[in-house]
């Protein structure tokens, strides 16, 4: 079985930016045009995106939709999106614009109800965001945490049509410290959604091991910062990930 790598581009001030544990006063700045580090991405062979807008997550509505437009526009592939998107004429909106995942986080634990909906209306098009911190959700991009566990949250959607949990370990985001392999694989094992893995790729060994469990569940894993600085090379991950 293969999983699917999804590179990511973070949008901060419509720049191209990673963050350190989920910290928008540590971020390190990797580009000025997304669109153009979509089509780098697309040309080393990637078909999926996986794009954030930051300041929308923070803001409760998109704030860097204009460089999401152009990614979209730009990326021959499917575009993931998450960052901000707590109503349903913002799902609409992003749908219709021709992004093929929405990923939904503070909206999915405060109100579970637009969650529940928007995946029976658009199937296999909503993603729900279980950011974890110590164990527990983490909401607002991050900066609060919530004292719901998380195999709490992904339960409550198990039979609500959800396409996918993104799992991120807030603490290792950014940090290149290795993916928490042990609680992505818990997680998929713990409920019947398939599970993308977020937070702390450093290498080609992190890839490796988390194909290694797409029997468990494991649908794919987000890369950031590991492309940007160099670390991971995106057409060796591809085929890693491919061929387990």
């Amino acid at each position: 079985m293969s999983i699917i790598v999804f590179p990511a581009i973070d949008l901060k001030g419509g720049q191209v930016v990673r963050l350190a544990e989920g910290d928008m006063d540590r971020a390190t700045v990797y580009g000025d045009d997304p669109a153009a580090q979509a089509l780098l991405f697309a040309e080393a062979g990637a078909q999926h995106l996986h794009v954030v807008d930051l300041d929308g997550s923070f803001a409760g509505k998109a704030v860097n939709g204009g460089a999401v437009e152009s990614i979209v526009r730009a990326f021959p592939g499917h575009v993931q999106l998450g960052g901000g998107i707590r109503n349903r004429e913002a799902v609409e909106r992003w749908f219709d614009l021709g992004v093929s995942r929405l990923v939904i986080g503070t909206a999915a634990l405060k109100d579970p109800d637009f969650v529940k909906s928007a995946a029976r209306d658009f199937p296999g098009g909503i993603v729900v965001a279980v950011d974890a911190r110590d164990g527990m959700i983490a909401t607002e991009g991050w900066a609060e945490k919530s004292d719901m566990p998380v195999i709490d949250l992904a339960r409550r959607f198990e039979d609500a049509g959800v396409a996918s949990l993104l799992f991120t370990d807030v603490g290792r985001d950014g940090l290149l410290k290795g993916c928490n392999v042990a609680a992505t694989v818990d997680l998929a094992r713990g409920c019947s959604i398939p599970v993308i893995a977020s937070g702390g790729v450093a290498g080609i060994g992190d890839i490796r091991v988390l194909a290694l469990h797409a029997q468990d569940g494991i649908e794919g894993v987000i890369t950031g910062r590991a492309l940007y600085d160099g670390r991971l090379d995106l057409k060796a991950a591809l085929a890693v990930a491919a061929a387990e």
